[in-house]
């Protein structure tokens, strides 16, 4: 996915959601990488888990939440992807506008990639509430993907 359909869900002069910047932001391949999860009070509340790829926030709703014990397992289903900006975005997004509601920052950090497949992630998080290892793995190689934490 491409900041493309990101840009043409939203109206930027009437939601305080931030527009893509044109310049890129220069990071290098052993920087750690940002991840943000945002509880979004929408028509359903679910939290949207955000990791930074390929200079975006690739993005997935994850309705039942990140899972923070080993052994439960969340539906996370993947969404457009998302600018950077995005990881500090908290506020209202006006009724009438995709995805109405309140975004709050529930939490942020960083996380290194421990192994990624074409079907899986396997990621080390360092959050204030999430940290250690989890794994987003697609199982029917569409944009259903499961999402839970290893017992490491």
């Amino acid at each position: 996915m491409t900041l493309k359909e990101y840009k043409k869900k939203r109206k930027f002069k009437k939601t305080p959601e931030p527009p893509p910047s044109v310049a890129k932001k220069a990071r290098t391949a052993m920087a750690k990488k940002i991840f943000v999860v945002q509880k979004h009070f929408a028509r359903n509340l679910h939290y949207d888990f955000r990791l930074e790829m390929y200079g975006v926030l690739k993005s997935w709703a994850v309705p039942k939440g990140v899972p923070e014990k080993p052994g439960i397992k969340h539906l996370a289903v993947m969404v457009e992807d998302h600018p950077l900006e995005y990881a500090n975005f908290s506020g209202v997004i006006p009724q009438g506008e995709y995805g109405a509601g309140l975004v709050e920052i529930w939490d942020k950090g960083t996380y290194e990639m421990v192994e990624a497949t074409e079907k899986a992630y396997k990621i080390m998080m360092h959050g204030k509430i999430l940290k250690g290892e989890y794994v987003l793995f697609n199982f029917k190689n569409d944009k259903n993907w499961l999402l839970f934490k290893t017992k490491i």
